[in-house]
């Protein structure tokens, strides 16, 4: 049975973590190389840093991240702008790809490149223990897709019981391997894409409610291609916020459950999406966002 939680903090089932749900995500905290994204250092360090303190500043305490980010750019800014870390604050990182010299992202769910990239995880970052680690599966890089998952979730259990990982969550899942991976583990979040227009996990997120598993979109606002519909303009409009603001409130009305975790590299931008955890929906409203999957169509995302 899911656990009562407030409307604007969760705890993770089963575990003494809880978090406000408006998080924060630090993919964009790495640079770009050409064609690299998410590659290398940004071109300003210290707005990186200034970022991540405004982060904690403003209340947030999940901080989603990975080390195959930069790669391990990211992580180490983590560690350089807020080690020693707040005890509140939530790190979530996951595992399961490597970076080509080419900037390309290789799957990698082995057990020497799991324990290679935990051990990455928790030297780039500071940490004896990592909070959560989410599994990233790679049998289809662009959505989820069925396929045995007991090798390498096994690996991270073995990992937990050495007391590396706390916790253990799937990221790009379906509902037959988060079912496979409870008979092995307890996991306590999901992440997969979903947004206003990515809705293909709405039966999914109301039944991880039931069990009281948090659901983690990536890619709230579209990721690489933002969210682009007149009908969510018109809304923010008339509810004086912008369109990003709106479909971030939207999914924090979806269900209580969801843990949103917009990423930025800029403080300016940080302070626009966190309003968003005190924008209101009238239930027209609603109805109107909840139309706008299938009337009309949107940018399409890359892989995360």
């Amino acid at each position: 049975m899911p656990q009562k939680q407030s409307s604007n903090a969760f705890t993770f089932a089963g575990t003494s973590l809880s978090v406000n749900r408006m998080g924060y995500g630090a993919m964009q905290l790495a640079g770009r190389e050409g064609n690299k994204l998410v590659w290398g250092p940004p071109r300003d360090v210290d707005a990186a840093i200034a970022v991540l303190r405004e982060v904690i500043a403003s209340g947030v305490n999940h901080i989603d991240t990975s080390d195959f980010y930069g790669p391990h750019i990211t992580n180490q800014i983590i560690r350089k702008a807020l080690a020693p870390y707040p005890k509140s604050l939530v790190i979530v990182t996951k595992v399961g790809a490597r970076r080509g010299d080419d900037g390309s992202w290789i799957p990698d769910t082995s057990r020497e490149g799991l324990t290679s990239a935990i051990h990455d995880n928790l030297r780039n970052l500071g940490l004896d223990a990592l909070d959560i680690v989410n599994l990233r599966l790679t049998f289809d890089i662009y959505k989820p897709s069925d396929g045995s998952i007991e090798e390498p979730l096994s690996v991270l259990a073995e990992l937990q019981q050495k007391g590396l990982i706390r916790h253990i969550g799937l990221s790009n899942a379906t509902p037959r391997q988060v079912d496979d991976a409870r008979r092995i583990v307890p996991i306590v979040c999901v992440q997969n894409q979903y947004n206003l227009a990515h809705r293909e996990d709405d039966a999914f997120v109301d039944a991880l409610n039931q069990d009281g598993i948090a659901y983690v979109p990536f890619f709230p606002l579209g990721g690489f291609s933002p969210l682009q519909s007149e009908a969510l303009s018109q809304a923010a409009s008339r509810l004086k916020a912008t369109p990003m603001q709106l479909a971030l409130a939207w999914l924090l009305h979806r269900s209580p459950n969801v843990l949103v975790i917009p990423g930025t590299s800029s403080v300016e931008h940080l302070r626009e999406n966190l309003k968003a955890a005190a924008l209101q929906i009238p239930t027209e409203v609603l109805a109107e966002l909840n139309a706008i999957t299938s009337k009309e169509p949107t940018a399409p995302s890359s892989g995360h």
